[in-house]
């Protein structure tokens, strides 16, 4: 059995090709077919822009600066979206959040103003606005698509085959899929391995260039002999009779 099918078989045991009754014509192009008036995605298609979208926050993720705002409502969805949102920000207090609550949110975060949400608590509207905004509950959330399009912010998101054209065309990179919580339980855990990533990653070059420059402080210190056995290791001098 080969990785792409372990993966789409994956994707199967999560629900994720179920549609909804209701197919618009625009979802058509991730559709495999229908069965009892139900819309099949084709998990190959949902396999490649889920693969799109995690690849588009991992580039954005590799600037330390970079943020995420991970929009939810649905209370089935909290639990892991919290859980994802405490992994990431361990990496970077300001990398991840998941405050919206209001109206307005983005395009009034400049003003002085302040948002009470649902639970009674003040939130403060963000000093910074985020390089994407990821979204797994697309139903009532017609006003975060307006103000990241006006705002000029990507946007990732599940889509169904119920979503509506004027908020599918503003969603840069969607995923055709079903919002279950098994499926979104997956997506969050790949979002998640896929910043550590990227993190592990930008600590290993951190790592080689520090030692690097200590070596060369070794060698600077007088001991060339030392900086001319890395660069034998380095590689920098293919000859062996090439005297340093």
């Amino acid at each position: 059995m080969t990785i792409h099918s372990v993966v789409i078989q994956k994707l199967l045991t999560t629900n994720a090709h179920i549609g909804r009754q209701v197919a618009t014509h625009h979802f058509k192009q991730f559709t495999y077919g229908f069965r009892n008036r139900q819309a099949i995605i084709d998990s190959d298609k949902t396999l490649i822009c889920l693969r799109n979208a995690l690849n588009f926050l991992s580039y954005l993720s590799r600037d330390p600066s970079s943020s995420f705002l991970f929009i939810n409502t649905n209370p089935l969805f909290q639990p892991i979206i919290d859980e994802m949102t405490t992994r990431v920000s361990s990496l970077s207090p300001e990398r991840a959040s998941s405050l919206w609550r209001l109206r307005g949110f983005l395009t009034n975060s400049f003003s002085p103003k302040k948002f009470r949400s649902r639970n009674k608590k003040l939130v403060f509207a963000p000093t910074k606005m985020p390089d994407c905004v990821v979204i797994f509950d697309t139903e009532r959330k017609s006003s975060v698509f307006l103000e990241a399009e006006r705002l000029g912010i990507p946007i990732v998101a599940l889509v169904d085959s119920s979503m509506p054209w004027e908020y599918y065309k503003k969603v840069t990179y969607p995923i055709p899929a079903n919002d279950s919580v098994q499926f979104v339980y997956l997506v969050c855990n790949m979002i998640t391995k896929c910043l550590m990533l990227e993190e592990k990653k930008k600590d290993g070059a951190k790592g080689i260039r520090t030692k690097a420059t200590n070596e060369w402080n070794i060698g600077l210190d007088g001991n060339v002999l030392c900086f001319r056995v890395w660069l034998l290791k380095c590689g920098f001098y293919r000859n062996e009779n090439h005297v340093c």
